[in-house]
């Protein structure tokens, strides 16, 4: 018997989140280097898998799988595509980051009266996230995934409401209010998601028999598992309601710019770069997967819906007061952007949606962190209470205008490579949709340069005169990945490798081909 080793890359998080629980509360500084230890050797297990990995092999490999509830059909299948392989390595990449840039997050304070929950407490529940969302990347088992889907909104609702920003000027108790209030909006809108799909998960065993994903798409391809028309319809619309919530679509996305305002910087992060990419990416798993007919039918709408994302969070981004929220709404419309590229049907829209998925997910991290650090030093969110940083703290203003830029699709920065597909990809299909679109590009050059003016250019304002500049931890933190930035916006065919085949399986199960040019290219 191989070894295990889907298993394992989500199962080492788990086990890290147990032990880290278990450090005893006075050795904080103990739990948060193993909680960075058990991350980097999960990354350790992501890179094996994706060495591993054949992209010109089986759709579905390392696959493994066993009997569970066998009453029920139900089965411990885990396998990967290059989709999945690509976001389990963001996703084992980010975390070792998030903890590092998260390393005083959840430090007691020294005066007030709010008590903080352990430090252990906060690494663990990240840890646990890491392993929630790395199972449901490999699940290939409906009813698994849909355990794991739900599960992980637990841990992120305690980071949320636990572990909230400190940089609030209301008062500890107006504070823990908005932070309470965040969690709790983020947990019912999902949890609301998560019971509209479980009604389609249900109804889909009652249809197929069993929960395995590879049994049901083969069977319907086979044409020995047929689903009445609007039953289809009725089962795609459950499981993709769960999935745009997630995303976020608007206008389900409203549990978003809350929960990212009111969570440290590196929690921030983890829930756009790392929990909301698995809503996108059951899109292309599950709904086009096992509803193709469906998925064509909705297709229009959804295209509509996701225009409405990128011009709707990119106009709200520009007239933001507050840094978080501002890039809360710049996510927004970027994952516009990638449902655009899914349900464009064609080839290079679903490459692009999935390397807008890796991309956004570094150049988010990017910004927000920096961001964070700028937070912590004013000890504000207000964008108004910043002024000339760059004269003060010139890595920290050049670092974060790397990140704005890539947040902009700078050419020469990885979001570029990946925007332009899903726009050239949309385009050949549906031109007005993607006329529409590019609108958010110009509207993202607004926010991204005027939030830069704002907070980096002018006179230097005397609170933030003594600001320190970036430290070795945080230097340590941003820059690994702005070098990705980079590499990934010169050279991105290490990704497109990887998730091209993949890409190519996911056209084939919608029975959809790219249109051909209307100018044949000179030979």
């Amino acid at each position: 018997m191989s070894f295990p080793l889907l298993t394992a890359t989500a199962a080492l998080p788990a086990i890290g989140a147990i032990a880290t629980a278990a450090v005893p509360a006075a050795k904080r500084t103990a739990a948060k280097w193993l909680a960075l230890l058990f991350s980097l050797a999960t990354l350790a297990l992501a890179i094996t898998v994706l060495v591993r990995f054949d992209p010109d092999g089986d759709r579905y490999q390392l696959t493994e799988s066993h009997s569970w509830i066998a009453d029920f059909g139900v089965r411990y299948e885990l396998g990967v595509d290059g989709i999945a392989v690509a976001l389990i390595a963001l996703t084992a990449l980010l975390i070792p980051f998030i903890v590092l840039a998260g390393w005083h997050d959840a430090d007691p304070l020294e005066t007030g009266s709010r008590r903080w929950r352990p430090t252990q407490g906060f690494f663990a529940l990240i840890l646990a996230v890491e392993a929630m969302v790395i199972i449901s990347f490999e699940a290939t088992d409906v009813f698994l995934f849909y355990i794991f889907f739900e599960a992980m909104l637990i841990p992120m609702y305690f980071l949320i409401g636990g572990f909230g920003d400190r940089a609030h000027k209301d008062g500890e108790e107006k504070a823990a209010t908005q932070r309470s209030y965040a969690a709790v909006k983020f947990l019912l809108y999902n949890l609301a998601g998560g019971l509209i799909m479980l009604a389609a998960v249900i109804g889909l065993y009652v249809v197929a028999g069993n929960f395995s994903l590879t049994e049901i798409a083969q069977a319907r391809a086979n044409g020995e598992l047929e689903m009445a028309t609007s039953t289809e319809r009725w089962l795609f619309l459950g499981f993709f309601f769960a999935f745009a919530v997630k995303a976020p679509l608007w206008p389900l996305h409203t549990w978003l710019p809350n929960a990212m305002q009111e969570s440290t910087a590196p929690v921030a992060v983890l829930i756009t770069a790392v929990v909301d990419k698995v809503g996108t990416f059951a899109m292309l798993r599950f709904c086009l997967q096992l509803f193709p007919e469906a998925s064509k039918w909705a297709t229009p709408v959804i295209l509509v819906l996701a225009v409405i994302s990128i011009i709707y969070g990119a106009l709200l981004a520009v007239g933001q007061r507050d840094i978080k929220r501002l890039i809360a709404y710049a996510s927004i419309s970027h994952f516009g952007f990638i449902v655009m590229g899914i349900f464009a049907m064609t080839s290079q829209g679903q490459s692009g949606a999935t390397l807008y998925m890796v991309n956004h997910g570094i150049s988010t991290a990017v910004l927000m962190l920096i961001a964070g650090f700028l937070i912590s030093r004013r000890g504000s969110r207000l964008i108004a209470d910043f002024g000339g940083v760059q004269k003060v703290a010139p890595v920290l203003a050049g670092t974060f205008l790397i990140g704005g830029l890539a947040t902009l699709s700078l050419p020469g920065l990885a979001p570029f490579v990946s925007e332009f597909l899903v726009l050239v990809g949309t385009f050949t299909r549906y031109p007005a949709i993607g006329i529409i679109a590019t609108f958010g590009i110009v509207l993202a050059a607004l926010y991204t340069l005027v939030l830069y003016q704002r907070t980096m250019t002018g006179p230097v304002k005397p609170e933030v005169a003594a600001m320190p500049d970036l430290r070795v931890r945080e230097i340590a933190v941003v820059a690994p990945l702005v070098v990705l930035l980079v590499f990934l916006g010169v050279y991105p065919k290490p990704v497109t490798d990887v998730v091209n085949p993949a890409v190519e399986h996911t056209m084939s199960d919608v029975q959809k081909k790219d249109p051909q040019p209307e100018v044949e290219a000179a030979k």
